[in-house]
């Protein structure tokens, strides 16, 4: 479904890409506006004109179906408090949440004392063997 709107909205953009370009100049900021062109007629600026229009709903439309159907399985998750926990491992205790007396880092040594691991005292040197 998602491969047949991207498609669709490809020919909208590039059919309106087109339809803009035929359109006469009414700035001439460029100095290269007016003049009789094979699209000077009045009548062929009102088609232009709703051309654009029906494109550029198009365009529109198609972008809103795209940006809901790229969110339809998206959760909303948090970076702070992960929204599904795996049960821990035999043996081992989960961490709390840190208190209001300590940071993260004091809640991850409390835990290491709980597990009966003293925490490393700094950067150790490896050992030969």
């Amino acid at each position: 479904m998602q491969t047949v709107i991207i498609v669709v909205h490809l020919m909208i953009v590039a059919t309106l890409i087109a339809t803009v370009l035929l359109q006469k100049s009414e700035g001439g900021g460029l100095g290269m506006g007016g003049g009789a062109g094979f699209m000077s007629s009045r009548g062929t600026a009102n088609l232009l004109t709703r051309t654009t229009a029906v494109l550029a709903f198009g365009f529109f439309l198609t972008s809103l179906a795209l940006s809901w159907i790229a969110s339809y399985d998206r959760r909303p998750s948090s970076v702070i408090v992960p929204s599904s926990q795996s049960q821990p491992a035999s043996g081992t205790t989960p961490v709390a949440p840190p208190s209001s007396g300590g940071g993260l880092l004091d809640s991850l040594k409390k835990s290491d004392e709980q597990q009966n691991q003293p925490a490393p005292s700094g950067p150790q040197a490896p050992q030969s063997q």
